[in-house]
């Protein structure tokens, strides 16, 4: 029996420690904390609620748009204001650029080397590789002189004694399973991806002015102008420039990024065996295609689905959603044991654990900074895995396609989905469902613009005179990492109250009131570990949630002292 501490879980947004206990090669529990503080509930209070948004983007430097995107459908949900079909367009391809992305982020940067042994490709004789990337896809780079060039490349950095973005790898462990020419393949299109994000990401830059932090969202809709005689502003040649974006983001995902996963999965068909936790799937849904509270037009459906039972989608009631600090370092008026809906959350931070450093955390009491988000007092995994599940089974064709040829190209059952490797494989499903949206989007907006709808915002409520005395309003949006949720309650026409649940609160939470674990916690639980200061096998499983513990939880001194003051003169 033995205590593994991972502290801090690396390739990852924020700052995540997990603790699990492992017996005869086995996880058999497991703690989840997140080590740091939010707080931004607190900035905004007080605040004109239009500029919410601005504050909330920065929760985190790679979620950006989705918060800013959530709280202008809070604020809009309160006010009642319904921005033109343009802004809806915009918004959607502002979210699925950063989809796309992300995705591909996180398979190659965060997560692969929890599968690829980069010190394995020194031995891979570079024609095989070449030979293997070409029998899966036709990516015009796959020739031996690319792949022998790449291998050097890796040979200076292990020969130089410091691997850089490389270094601090379990490399050599037992766990690793790809030959050499496989985990040579992965390591090309690993840097071949470095350089692919920073270009797909330009849509960004054309339709909200920069990234990260976009600047055009408005509560109303988007104040980036469309006008197809102007040069300055979105007009067909931005238009074009956007069309040839698209084409970059599809051609990189369909031959290298897919071909990848499915590679890589065949070499490890037991973690389609591993990871599942408690089978319960949220998705708010979300990019609307119609009015947003016409959820029937959603992209991605909502839903709910519970004990991995895809033949029923259950409806999704946001009162029903609330948050419990029984393991969590706050304090509610109504005591540990009291749940709240975000609507009515409390931000109250009281630190009760072990001074840092500390050598484990006080699990039979409070341990995490993150709250335990619950639904109808249920614990929900939600991320790519949930909207593809929750798609399936409310029968989106597109969807149901995608997996059922993925899981017969794997010989595996649909059970497999609740799974580490399911995590992985539905994103990269995810990915190409959304790229023919993408082309739908653009196609819709440019016949728009054409046609003299130049509308791109509704600031007939702008003012706030015109705002009734009270209003509370909720902001549902699908992030990459899933469900994402801004709760707003607007008094004298400032914010009273505000609060954010994001997809790592849901997933990365502690255990609840009544004991019940959180999805991370879940997840690991019968995963093997081989080697007990090595536990990669573990951050697989962490991984393959793609954790954003900044969206979670900020910085805090224990002690209260001061750090850095900031003075704008």
């Amino acid at each position: 029996m033995a205590r593994v501490v991972v502290d801090p879980v690396t390739r990852i947004e924020g700052h995540l420690r997990i603790e699990a206990q492992v017996d005869n090669g086995a996880v058999t529990d497991a703690w989840s904390s997140g080590t740091m503080f939010r707080g931004m509930e607190l900035i905004v209070q007080g605040r004109d609620p239009r500029e919410a948004w601005i504050w909330t983007q920065r929760i985190c430097g790679v979620c950006t748009t989705v918060h800013a995107i959530a709280s202008v459908q809070a604020v809009e949900d309160a006010l009642a204001i319904s921005p033109p079909p343009n802004a809806r367009l915009m918004r959607n391809l502002i979210s699925g650029a950063q989809f796309i992305q992300d995705h591909v982020i996180h398979f190659y940067h965060l997560h692969a080397l929890d599968w690829v042994d980069v010190t394995g490709c020194l031995t891979a004789d570079p024609q095989k590789t070449a030979d293997l990337a070409q029998k899966i896809s036709p990516w015009p780079l796959s020739s031996r002189a690319y792949f022998t060039e790449v291998q050097a490349r890796v040979k200076a950095l292990v020969d130089s004694g410091q691997l850089s973005i490389f270094t601090n790898g379990y490399w050599g462990n037992p766990a690793y399973k790809l030959p050499p020419e496989a985990d040579l393949m992965a390591v090309a299109h690993y840097i071949e991806a470095l350089s692919w994000q920073r270009d797909v990401i330009r849509m960004h830059a054309i339709l909200g002015g920069k990234n990260p932090h976009p600047q055009t969202f408005l509560v109303g809709g988007m104040a980036a102008p469309l006008d197809p005689n102007s040069p300055n502003v979105v007009n067909p040649l931005r238009m074009d420039q956007m069309a040839a974006l698209v084409r970059t983001m599809r051609t990189f995902v369909e031959q290298v990024y897919v071909p990848d996963v499915k590679a890589i999965a065949s070499f490890y068909p037991e973690w389609f065996t591993y990871g599942a936790g408690h089978r319960n799937y949220l998705a708010y849904g979300g990019l609307p295609n119609g009015a947003l509270n016409d959820t029937s037009l959603y992209t991605f459906p909502r839903g709910i689905i519970l004990n991995g039972d895809l033949s029923t989608v259950h409806p999704v009631d946001q009162t029903k959603i609330t948050e419990a600090i029984a393991h969590s370092y706050y304090t509610y008026p109504g005591g540990d044991q009291a749940t709240l809906n975000p609507f009515d959350g409390v931000t109250a931070p009281k630190y009760s654990g072990p001074t840092p450093p500390y050598d484990a955390l006080d699990t039979a009491n409070k341990y995490s900074w993150l709250k335990s988000p619950r639904y109808d007092g249920q614990v929900m995994e939600v991320g790519p895995l949930a909207r593809m599940l929750v798609a399936y089974g409310s029968g989106v064709q597109k969807v149901q396609d995608l997996v059922n040829s993925t899981l017969a190209e794997l010989n595996a059952q649909p059970a497999a989905l609740f799974s580490t490797l399911g995590r992985v494989a539905a994103r990269a499903l995810e990915t190409v469902y959304l790229l023919d949206w993408m082309d739908t989007w653009l196609a819709e907006l440019g016949k728009n613009m054409n046609s003299g709808d130049l509308r791109t915002a509704d600031t007939s409520k702008w003012e706030p005179s015109t705002w009734p005395a009270e209003a509370q309003g909720w902001g549902p949006h699908e992030a990459p990492r899933g469900a994402l949720g801004h709760w707003v309650k607007i008094k004298n026409q400032k914010i009273e109250n505000y609060q954010a649940v994001v997809p790592s609160t849901w997933n990365a939470g502690p255990r609840d009131e009544n004991g019940q674990t959180g999805p991370y916690e879940a997840s690991l639980v019968g995963t093997p570990v081989a080697v007990l200061d090595q536990p990669l096998e573990i951050l697989r499983t962490i991984h393959s949630f793609d954790p954003c513990l900044a969206c979670a939880v900020h910085v805090v001194d224990a002690t209260g002292a001061e750090k850095v003051r900031v003075e704008v003169r």
